[in-house]
Parts: C-alpha cells; sequence; structure tokens
C-alpha cells in the first residue's frame, strides 16, 4: 500500500479547545492555511493555500484513492478538516482510508501529542516538533485582538508577518516529518485491524453527537449566577470581606473568630468544621462556603461553548484516551464524571430551571447548587421524537476478574442471583446469604462485603478500604485489618492471580522467553533498529497492552519490582513508574471490560443502533421512540464473547426523555 503522510494548519474564530473539532470546523470563517504532505518517504511538500496556491490534482486524486493509506497525527482533525474543505456529504464513507498516528502511539504506550511522543520516542532534535509551533499558531491560527499598533485588524494574514509565515510553513512540513518518524519507529508493533475498526466506529459516534437542553443550560446558568450573588452579598455582610470566595480571606476571618488555626478550606474540612462549631455567623460562613463550592457552572459553560449550531455536541470522546488499558477518555464537557444525581422529582426541578424559577427552587428543594449539580446529566437529551437507551454492564470488572482469575463461587453468583456483596459477606463472615436482608442483623454485614468488593479486588489493603469510604460507612479502623484477612481468604484465587501475574512479569524479564496464564501472554517485544523495547501483555481478545522500556528494580521494599515509562498519574509527567501484581491484575481487568465494551458498540452498531457516547461500562443511545426495545439493547450486551468462553455478562437499563444516573 501506498501511503500519503499530511499535516493541515487551519483558522477559525472559534476556540477549539473549548468548543472542539467539529464546532471549529463548522464555523463560517474557518479557513485551511497550509497543507503539507508526503507520499511514503519523498520530501515534504507545502502547499499555500492561504496564498492562493492549489492542490496538485494527483494529490487530490490520492484522497479519494482506497489503495493509498491517509496518515496524520490525531486524524480525525485533517479527516474532518477536509471532509469540509471537498464538501463530502458523507464524510464517514472516506474513514477505512484513514490511519492515526496518535492511536498508534497510544496503543504502544506511549503518550498523547505530537510533540510528548517524540520526546518519549527520543526522536533527534531534527525531527522534533518545533517549539516555536504554538506561537506561531497563536499568531496565524485564532483572531487577534485590535490595537492601534495592528491597524485595528482582528485577524493576522501572510502579508502581516512574512517573516512568521515563512517559518510557519517550514513548521507545518517539519509535523509531517515528525508524524512520520513516529509511524516509522512503531511500524513493527501495529494496531490490530480491530481496534483500526474501533477507531473509526469512534469517529461516526463523535460525529454523531449528542441533544442538549439549550434551555434547560441558559437556566442554569441563570439561575447560577442569581443564587451565587444573593450568597456573596450574605457573606459580606456577615464577615465584612472583600471577597469571601478568597480562600485566604475567608481562612483569616475564620481564625479570628474561632481563635483556632484553619488548616484548609477543603469539602472535608468544612463539613467537620460546621458539625463542630458552636459559633452561629462562622457557620452561616462555612455552609455559604460549602454552597458556592457543590457545584460550579463549568459543565453548563462548557455545553453552551460546544453545543454546534443544530443543537448537537460532538467530539465528546477520545479513542484510547487511557493508554494503559485502552479505555476511552472525555473531552469537552467530560461525560466521564458527571455529578451523580438523587432528585426523585427531576423533571419538575428541570422545568423550574428551564423557566429561571428560582424562589420555587429555593423552597422545593433548598440548595440550589446542589440541584444544579443533580441536573447537569440531564441537560443530554434525545433527538426530537427519540428517547435515550441507557444500559451498562452489571459489576462488570467484578465479573472479569472473577472470570480471569476462576473464582467458581463467584461465577456461580454472577450465573444467578447476581448479589455479589451479600454473597461476599456471606463468604466473608460464614453466613447463610438467606439470612444477609433487610430487617436481620445480619444485613449490616453486607456493608463490609460491600466496601471489600470496592476496594480490595487489586491487592488493595486497610488504606484502601478507607479511601473507599469505609470509616464513612460505619466501620472502625480496628476491624479493618480483619476485612482484608476475611475477603483475601474468601478470595484465594484471584489473591493468586496478583502473584501470578506479578512473577510472569519478572520472569519474562529475567529470562526473556514469553510465559502464558490464565487466558494471557507476557513477552518480551523490541526491535534494535528502531530502539523500541517493550514489555506486552496480549488479552483474551488478541489486544497486547504495552509497557514502554521495561526494566527490574529494587522497591521501597527491597523486593525487585518492574518498571517502565509512562505517565505518572500524580505529576502528568513521561517518567519511570513502578507496579506491582494487583496494579497489572487491575490493568487488564479494565482492559478485558473496556474490550466488552468495545464488543457491544460494534454489535449494536451492526444492528442498527446510533450510540451517542458511552462511559466505562455504559452505553447511551438514541432511539426512535417506537422503536425503543430495552430487552433487546440489554440482550445483546449479554451475549456471550467467543475469546472470553464462560464470562457472565449481563447489562441492566432504562428508557428515558433525559440522561440520568438510574
Amino acid at each position: 500500500m501506498k501511503h500519503l503522510s499530511i499535516d493541515l494548519e487551519t483558522f477559525s474564530s472559534v476556540d477549539i479547545k473549548k468548543a472542539g473539532l467539529y464546532k471549529y470546523v463548522q464555523s463560517p470563517d474557518f479557513q485551511i492555511l497550509l497543507f503539507a504532505f508526503a507520499f511514503d518517504d519523498d520530501p515534504v511538500q507545502v502547499i499555500d493555500l492561504a496564498q492562493g496556491e492549489k492542490i496538485p490534482q494527483h494529490v487530490i486524486s490520492a484522497l479519494w484513492d482506497p489503495n493509498i493509506i491517509k496518515h496524520a497525527y490525531n486524524a480525525s482533525f485533517e479527516w474532518y478538516c477536509l471532509s469540509k474543505f471537498f464538501s463530502i456529504s458523507n464524510p464517514e464513507a472516506w474513514l477505512p482510508q484513514w490511519q492515526d498516528t496518535m492511536l498508534h502511539g497510544l496503543y504502544c504506550g506511549y503518550t498523547a501529542g505530537l510533540a510528548a511522543t517524540g520526546a518519549a520516542l527520543g526522536l533527534p532534535e531534527d525531527k522534533k516538533k518545533m517549539s516555536i509551533g504554538q506561537a506561531l499558531i497563536r499568531t496565524f491560527c485564532v483572531p487577534c485582538k485590535p490595537t492601534k499598533s495592528n491597524g485595528y485588524r482582528t485577524r493576522t494574514l501572510p502579508h502581516h508577518e512574512p517573516e512568521k509565515w515563512k517559518l510557519f510553513k517550514q513548521y507545518n512540513a517539519q509535523d509531517v516529518v515528525t508524524e512520520r518518524e513516529i509511524e516509522r519507529r512503531l511500524s513493527a508493533f501495529p494496531v490490530p485491524e480491530q481496534e483500526q475498526k474501533l477507531w473509526r466506529l469512534d469517529q461516526q459516534i463523535n460525529n454523531y453527537g449528542v441533544m442538549v437542553d439549550q434551555d434547560l443550560i441558559e437556566g442554569a446558568l441563570y439561575c447560577s449566577e442569581k443564587i451565587t450573588d444573593e450568597l456573596i452579598n450574605e457573606a459580606i455582610k456577615i464577615s465584612g470581606l472583600d471577597n469571601p470566595k478568597s480562600v485566604q480571606q475567608l481562612s483569616q476571618w475564620l481564625e479570628e473568630e474561632t481563635g483556632e488555626e484553619i488548616p484548609d478550606l477543603q469539602k472535608d474540612t468544612v463539613k467537620n468544621l460546621i458539625k463542630t462549631t458552636e459559633d452561629e455567623k462562622v457557620k452561616r460562613m462555612l455552609e455559604i462556603r460549602q454552597e458556592l463550592s457543590k457545584t460550579s457552572v463549568k459543565k453548563y459553560t462548557a455545553m453552551k461553548e460546544a453545543v454546534c449550531d443544530d443543537g448537537r455536541i460532538r467530539g465528546l470522546l477520545q479513542f484510547y484516551g487511557a493508554n494503559r488499558t485502552g479505555r476511552w477518555a472525555g473531552r469537552l464537557v467530560q461525560v466521564q464524571n458527571l455529578p451523580r444525581n438523587y432528585l426523585e422529582t427531576l423533571s419538575h426541578a428541570r422545568d423550574c430551571v428551564k423557566n429561571k424559577k428560582v424562589d420555587a427552587l429555593k423552597i422545593v428543594y433548598g440548595s440550589i447548587p446542589d440541584t444544579l449539580s443533580q441536573l447537569i446529566r440531564t441537560a443530554f437529551i434525545p433527538s426530537p421524537g427519540y428517547v435515550l437507551i441507557d444500559a451498562d454492564f452489571s459489576a462488570i470488572e467484578a465479573r472479569v476478574v472473577a472470570w480471569l482469575a476462576g473464582e467458581q463461587w463467584r461465577l456461580d453468583v454472577f450465573n444467578t442471583h447476581g448479589k455479589i456483596y451479600e454473597a461476599s459477606a456471606s463468604q466473608m463472615f460464614g453466613v447463610p446469604i438467606e439470612k444477609i436482608v433487610k430487617g436481620n442483623p445480619e444485613y449490616a454485614l453486607r456493608q463490609k462485603g460491600k466496601v471489600a468488593e470496592l476496594a480490595l479486588g487489586y491487592q488493595g489493603s486497610v488504606g484502601a478500604l478507607i479511601k473507599m469510604g469505609a470509616l464513612s460507612m460505619g466501620l472502625t479502623e480496628e476491624e479493618l485489618p480483619e476485612i482484608v484477612q476475611r475477603w483475601r481468604s474468601s478470595n484465594k484465587r484471584i489473591v493468586d492471580l496478583w502473584y501470578a501475574v506479578e512473577n510472569a512479569a519478572l520472569t519474562v524479564m529475567r529470562t526473556g522467553q514469553p510465559v502464558g496464564i490464565k487466558n494471557l501472554l507476557f513477552a518480551r517485544e523490541g526491535d534494535y533498529n528502531t530502539g523500541q523495547d517493550f514489555l506486552t501483555i496480549t488479552l483474551p481478545s488478541g489486544r497486547k497492552l504495552f509497557y514502554v522500556k521495561p526494566f527490574i528494580a529494587q522497591n521501597d521494599r527491597g523486593q525487585d519490582a518492574l518498571y517502565y515509562h509512562g505517565i505518572n498519574q500524580t505529576s502528568k509527567k513521561w517518567e519511570t513508574v513502578s507496579t506491582y501484581g494487583g496494579k497489572l491484575v487491575e490493568n487488564i481487568t479494565q482492559a478485558v471490560a473496556r474490550d466488552c465494551l468495545a464488543e457491544s458498540l460494534m454489535r449494536l452498531t451492526a444492528a442498527g443502533y446510533k450510540i451517542v457516547f458511552h462511559v466505562h461500562d455504559e452505553v447511551v443511545l438514541d432511539v426512535p421512540e417506537e422503536k425503543a426495545d430495552l430487552d433487546k439493547v440489554c440482550e445483546i450486551m449479554g451475549q456471550p464473547i467467543p475469546w472470553a468462553p464462560g464470562l457472565p455478562l449481563k447489562a441492566d437499563g432504562f428508557i428515558t426523555k433525559f440522561y440520568k444516573k438510574d
């Protein structure tokens, strides 16, 4: 196959970071400025479209030739921009000709970003993205502020800055050089065709988008502004502070009022101070602080920024955004971390917000910030005449880890009643499951079973239980070690899996020989010519997890441990990361769960369903009201998967007029 590498530089008055690719390109003033390209290993050429140059006919022909693969870094950008440029009526039909080098890097365990990936791969300086690029983009790709010195223009054109424009063209060409070199270095480790198909499906889902309730968004922004003003004015009246939202000012005022040192104003600190203070002024100031921090309107603002002219938001998902597992990440509105909703009268609350009935909201719901927070999900709505079907896998990670480990009693639970919290408590404390029901004293054990299930599956201990909220559930710190011990004794095969996985990884590193366990294959893979070196784990689906530049070193306990290069989740920087058996099992379990979701996405699409977005184990579909068949959707998601024989999958869901957490 012949390859055509492409990189574009573009202009739009829409902020792509806030509004996303689709609204950016749909802007009436969107323009492609530079078109850099290269066939195979030919020299890179730059077409200056901004100054009247035309794309050569042989390049246009190549763009439509299905025998020529189009490459770009973050190829969805080039694909969608060129679809607009050439007025393609069905851009999705063009997708099979495209491959994304960013996906290739993410698949192989590298980070996102052309410059960051180049640096992580150790590209020489002349093949790295030019660092001056961001400044040039700010000059030519976004509107400029009109000033006297620039003649009050709102945009910088090539003739305004000819030397910078010359440099910009070099930068554009350099991006193709960098992208092509990344692709070359990773070519020995190709992205499987199944993942290429999923990438294409992801573009289709993002392109379809989801409708949002713009009346609700406008109402929420209005109510938030009004109540925020009221709360701040009340706080000023109580305290006399210039800015009661200031942590420094409020902390100082609280210390003066109470005579005690205030360590911080974090959520839990404020909550505890409210409980302990007897000073009514101090208590009210803390309550106001709590109210103001319950929700910000950032997500409503993000929706308003991103909504396209047809009322839909597009581009909410990032394929392979979590490259350790291959799970999707959220973009723009971040659907992965929307607040939960508990209100029983969501429809009434929505109507009050849409009609800007602030006083009614106060009377019925009390806290307006909390109410607005709970309504964020409900801003996502079906297309006219449609409903949303929301279906998710039941306890998918617990099912997958039990299947991987061969923990039969757990598989029996999932193949029958599915009450894993009760069953876990029954196993841990030797109490018949029939007794762990509401009304019986044994029902208190369910809470212990629940927190154990949530915290301990990936080698967590007492700290994991505390982090999962064990103490706030009424458990004491003294009883936590026993819960850990009882859970591990009840789940010996899962415990064995932690150590088997860790030993497999260390054995591969020591011997260089592959090791197979539990439907998984651990191997050391590399390419001497390009300097690539990975520990790989082949999953049951055939997909691989990649750990870049692995090595063994002693950990802080003086034991041999696996280290690799990746993104530190705390610092968000590319650096050396350590891991262990439980963490590897977590990666594998979440990756297998992700592959189960991927199977469902493909099957649902093949059955004619339109997916608007999905979150980890949950799928949201846009379905004509008369064709809304929840049982059929759940049946499709629960079908056996050929590469996972014996894995008990079950999906539940609901039909709704707006997105919510049931």
